[in-house]
């Protein structure tokens, strides 16, 4: 892979992130599982969930929970791809998050978390993820919903 495939391959799989984080972000997850394989594994700061469905049911869980304010903020966004169709990103992110409807009080962030997928090219060009895992290195006391 030359230079200009490996940046247009990072560009796009970075869209994909921003595109996944805003969904939570800004509609509390309730298109999120769409943007993984059926047997996906998302590894959060807290536990766990394996499969689309126990994915969609955990960001169901998240928005009954009651109003919510979160951002999750990318940085260092990295690409290493294994073949054509399997690419594996790294980046940092920054969550800031609490319960409650805006404007809440200015903090920093709740977690610093370094962030390991695994990204797989569909037969009808789009990426899903195999995998997210998130590595927590830096927390508060606030409490995430994962």
């Amino acid at each position: 892979m030359n230079k200009s495939e490996l940046l247009a391959l990072r560009y796009e799989l970075e869209a994909l992130t921003i595109d996944f984080w805003h969904e939570v972000d800004i509609n509390g997850g309730g298109r999120a599982a769409a943007y993984y394989v059926d047997d996906a594994v998302f590894e959060t700061s807290v536990r766990e969930y394996r499969g689309r469905a126990a994915i969609e049911a955990f960001y169901g869980r998240r928005r009954d929970r009651g109003e919510r304010v979160s951002l999750h903020v990318l940085h260092n966004f990295r690409v290493e791809p294994e073949s054509d169709t399997r690419v594996r990103c790294q980046y940092i992110l920054s969550l800031f998050a609490a319960d409650g409807v805006p404007i809440l009080p200015s903090r920093p962030a709740i977690m610093l978390a370094l962030v390991d997928e695994v990204v797989l090219k569909q037969s009808d060009g789009s990426w899903r993820y195999e995998s997210r895992r998130i590595h927590p290195q830096f927390r508060d006391e606030t409490p995430t919903t994962g």
